[in-house]
């Protein structure tokens, strides 16, 4: 599935069962929801902290989807082609960090 296809394949969903969007707001409010669900995910599985029981039927797969989600979301009601933005946002990181990394001791 293409970016564009996520996009309208997200955008009938939310027409069919979803009623309307919510607000931009409520999504942004909803997308750090999400974020912090993965960053909980990544803590515990990754990180030093220890999982509830509550936490050992998360995917981390099913929240990074959410978070999609809720990004195609935003972009859909803001009118934004999400792959065409992607791809100039490569564009602008290769020219703009094409030596910087490979440069970086720390990454040695």
């Amino acid at each position: 599935m293409t970016i564009n296809e996520a996009q309208t394949a997200i955008d009938k969903w939310i027409k069919q069962y979803g009623v309307r969007y919510f607000n931009e707001l409520t999504n942004m409010a909803i997308l750090t929801e999400e974020v912090g669900e993965v960053a909980r995910i990544i803590a515990r599985k990754y990180g030093e902290q220890s999982s509830k029981q509550s936490d050992l039927d998360k995917k981390l797969e099913d929240e990074l989807a959410d978070v999609l989600w809720v990004v195609i979301c935003l972009a859909n009601q803001t009118g934004i082609d999400l792959e065409e933005a992607l791809i100039k946002n490569i564009e602008k990181k290769t020219l703009r960090d094409a030596n910087r990394h490979l440069e970086n001791e720390n990454l040695k």
